[in-house]
């Protein structure tokens, strides 16, 4: 098991390559948010312009729909564990069901038929992640595992910059209303679909019959079964997570500003371009250096950007502070990942994805519904503010609560 804060050596002469199934995988994450991102700017637009809707429904309709999400990750790990292994099947049918929901939000004529959608979205999306990370991590040696995951997220934002384009060049060029672009955003969903269907096999075989699977018996889902280093891990990320606030508020902002529809398409690409640049080489270095230096650099970043977001009145600014904070939240994604599978116990992969994710979503109603309140009550800068030294403190225990625990638990 890998120190966080330490790095993991491993044999020059042992293969880097990345095996087919992380390849595909990656590849499923590409089309997925190419039409995940057609989709995700327009809605705070929706919302603003033809719903005429403000900050306090984004803030409900994204915090929802992620507590939704969060809470089937952890089910659809444990049962990927339950199935031995068997992640695919559930995989698949989240990516079916979201790219079935998401393009219907061009039909929608309310913002409770958007929240209604979205959810169904993020229903799917909780039926997927935590069994498509464990996938990555069985087929992925663990020496690699920060390569692998770096390089899945890498082609995850490098599918949201093409969707965003794809998005900003129809509504540019073309006649197509807001609505209508959100529906043409099935095409890419359904070759994720594809892709996962017929690219993918099970990497990690099961040595007993499905009927055997299906009655296996796994160690009691309960907190106190987890590590303490693991626990405290939780804790913060619950805490980061929480300050975390949905990058769409960067876009509403931008509209605050009276940044146009096409440039804020192009701001959030440019997001996710930041992003993808870095995602590859921060696994990389995650697997060098450690883990937890890589976690530390991002969160750090997404403080400091959040705090000068507060303070953003240009779009000049804007663009500056979006950047800064995806080059560096690009880093240290891959890490996020890896360090949990470094945590989880053998043959519960899934599981620990579960809570992972369970974890990171849980306050996703609360943090989403008072970023918008304080915005609606106060400000943008104030949210802004609010959430930046709420990501400050969690970075502070990360370093000063979870780090030491891990190193006297390796002992």
């Amino acid at each position: 098991m890998n120190k966080p804060d330490q790095p993991n050596p491993a044999p020059s002469i042992v293969s880097r390559k990345l095996p087919r199934a992380v390849v595909f995988l990656g590849l499923v994450s590409f089309f997925n948010d190419f039409a995940s991102d057609i989709v995700i700017p327009l809605i705070p637009i929706l919302l603003a312009t033809v719903l005429a809707a403000g900050p306090i429904a984004l803030g409900l309709i994204e915090g929802v729909a992620d507590a939704l999400a969060c809470f089937l990750k952890l089910w659809a790990g444990r049962h990927s564990d339950v199935m031995s292994g068997r992640r695919k099947g559930l995989a698949l049918t989240g990516y079916t069901l979201s790219n079935l929901a998401r393009p219907l939000l061009g039909l929608a004529s309310s913002w409770v038929t958007v929240l209604l959608l979205r959810s169904v979205d993020r229903i799917g999306k909780g039926l997927r992640s935590a069994p498509r990370d464990a996938m990555v991590a069985d087929a992925t040696p663990p020496h690699i595992r920060g390569y692998a995951f770096g390089f899945h997220r890498a082609l995850d934002n490098a599918g949201a910059v093409a969707g965003g384009l794809t998005a900003a060049a129809i509504l540019a060029w073309s006649d197509l209303s807001l609505s209508e672009v959100i529906l043409w955003s099935a095409v890419p969903g359904f070759v994720a679909v594809a892709l996962l269907s017929a690219g993918v096999k099970e990497e990690k075989a099961s040595t007993v019959s499905p009927s055997e699977s299906q009655r296996r018996v796994l160690p009691p889902l309960r907190w106190s079964a987890l590590s303490l280093p693991m626990q405290h891990y939780l804790w913060v990320l619950m805490l980061f997570t929480f300050a975390r606030a949905s990058e769409t508020f960067i876009l509403l902002l931008g509209h605050e500003l009276g940044i146009g529809v096409v440039e804020l398409l192009l701001l959030w690409s440019a997001l996710n371009l930041a992003k993808a640049i870095t995602s590859t080489q921060g696994g990389q270095l995650a697997d060098h250096f450690g883990r937890g230096a890589l976690i530390l650099i991002g969160w750090s970043a997404l403080a400091l950007s959040f705090l000068a977001l507060s303070q953003v009145t240009t779009d000049t600014g804007l663009w500056i502070v979006t950047i800064f904070y995806g080059l560096f939240m690009g880093m240290s994604e891959g890490a996020e990942r890896a360090l949990i599978s470094d945590y989880a116990l053998p043959d519960e992969g899934g599981t620990a994805f579960g809570w992972y994710h369970l974890v990171s979503g849980i306050a996703a109603i609360p943090a989403g519904l008072l970023f918008g309140t304080i915005w609606y009550l106060f400000g943008a800068a104030a949210a802004f503010l609010f959430a930046g030294l709420l990501a400050l403190s969690a970075t502070v225990l990360l370093r000063a609560w979870a780090w030491p625990v891990r190193q006297k638990y390796d002992q």
